[in-house]
């Protein structure tokens, strides 16, 4: 027992470092601020979709608020095999806005993951040099167009990640969902604090692609998702991953004129398999400071289980758990309240206390999951 004792004592000191690390990241990512400067860059914006009929108009109806010339960017919408009135969704909006530039396309499967065919397929139609990504059950903000071509004209990236949040409980019905939906805003915004944080260290290895951009030259230049398109997810973390490999430059726009706003799961079953479909990725990282991460935070919570179960059946001292929960718990908080601070939802800590006796064993469970089971997404099941 004593050695466990060593154990957890020198990998919560691990962790607490980590946790440091990617907080002086995050403060190396300077906050962008948007500025008067002419619109340079034409962009290609892509949406893959499936059975997102309840959805599109929102986000339709963001794209046509965009504050950017229209002769500027177009709108490319990738159908993969709806079944609901997705499809009637997307013409009513294309005849009601003519002067936006609107492409509906069917999407080409060659491969085992639909979004990469999608995105792939909306590639080759496309008009402009640069890619701009989002999901169906997105919100874009209004000048999102805008501070990405400032963002490209001052930093020459080839790969730009943008922050991603929740829709401030918008729909949000009933009490257990509130819980919900708390639990996965802490979760998500602890994800974007790692992905701020990598980039800030210069070693990115996360980002999402409901708000990306890149360049379509690069991305025909790296052949795309050749080499991991026999895996479901990824389409962005792998994209970032063989950009970092042939030192293209990439960086993160941490700006809130960039934040593209998204729904949360409103299930716990959805919610699981979401969790689930990210997590299965992450055998195929190849960054060594990615799979350190990986490591370090799935040892954590599972070392917090293990000594919860020693605890109760008196094989090890309560005075153990409480200093490794305390740590972990304080380091948590600091990258969260950072995370909150810039999202402008520091509201949302009042549920941290709970989260953090849930998440050990939410996270532990997903991960555990993820390694022999396959998930369900869009009315799709995804084998191991």
């Amino acid at each position: 027992m004593l050695l466990f004792i060593i154990f957890l004592i020198v990998l919560t000191l691990c962790y607490a470092a980590l946790i440091t690390a990617l907080l002086f990241g995050w403060k190396k990512v300077e906050k962008f601020e948007l500025k008067e400067v002419s619109p340079f860059n034409k962009f290609s914006i892509i949406i893959p979709f499936r059975n997102e009929a309840e959805n599109l108009p929102d986000l339709l109806y963001s794209l046509s608020n965009l504050d950017y010339p229209r002769s500027h960017f177009e709108i490319l919408l990738v159908n993969d095999e709806s079944e609901d009135n997705s499809l009637q969704a997307c013409f009513h909006f294309k005849q009601s806005h003519p002067q936006l530039t609107f492409s509906i396309i069917n999407n080409k499967r060659s491969t085992a993951s639909p979004k990469k065919d999608a995105i792939t397929t909306a590639i080759a139609s496309s008009r402009f040099n640069y890619v701009l990504t989002t999901d169906a059950d997105c919100i874009v903000p209004v000048e999102w167009l805008n501070v990405y071509n400032q963002s490209i004209l001052k930093t020459k990236a080839s790969l730009i990640a943008g922050p991603v949040s929740f829709l401030n409980g918008r729909y949000v019905k009933e009490k257990f969902l509130n819980y919900l939906v708390a639990f996965q805003d802490l979760d998500f915004m602890s994800l974007q604090a790692v992905s701020i944080g990598a980039f800030g260290l210069k070693k990115p290895f996360m980002c999402n692609a409901a708000n990306m951009c890149y360049k379509k030259e690069a991305f025909l230049k790296v052949d795309g998702y050749q080499e991991n398109s026999d895996i479901s997810g990824g389409d962005d973390v792998f994209l970032l991953q063989k950009f970092t490999e042939l030192n293209y430059p990439v960086s993160f726009l941490k700006s809130e004129a960039a934040i593209v706003r998204t729904k949360p799961q409103d299930s716990l079953k959805t919610l699981f398999s979401q969790r689930i479909r990210w997590a299965a990725k992450a055998p195929a990282y190849k960054s060594a400071f990615s799979k350190l991460v990986g490591l370090l935070v799935l040892l954590m919570n599972l070392a917090i289980i293990v000594t919860i179960v020693l605890v109760l059946f008196e094989m090890i001292h309560y005075q153990i758990l409480l200093f490794s929960f305390a740590i972990k718990f304080t380091a948590d908080l600091s990258l969260l309240y950072v995370s909150a601070k810039f999202f402008r939802k520091r509201m949302i800590l009042s549920h941290y206390l709970w989260s953090s006796l849930l998440y050990p064993f939410f996270s532990t469970t997903v991960a555990i999951a993820s390694l022999f089971s396959g998930f369900e997404w869009k009315g799709r099941s995804f084998k191991k």
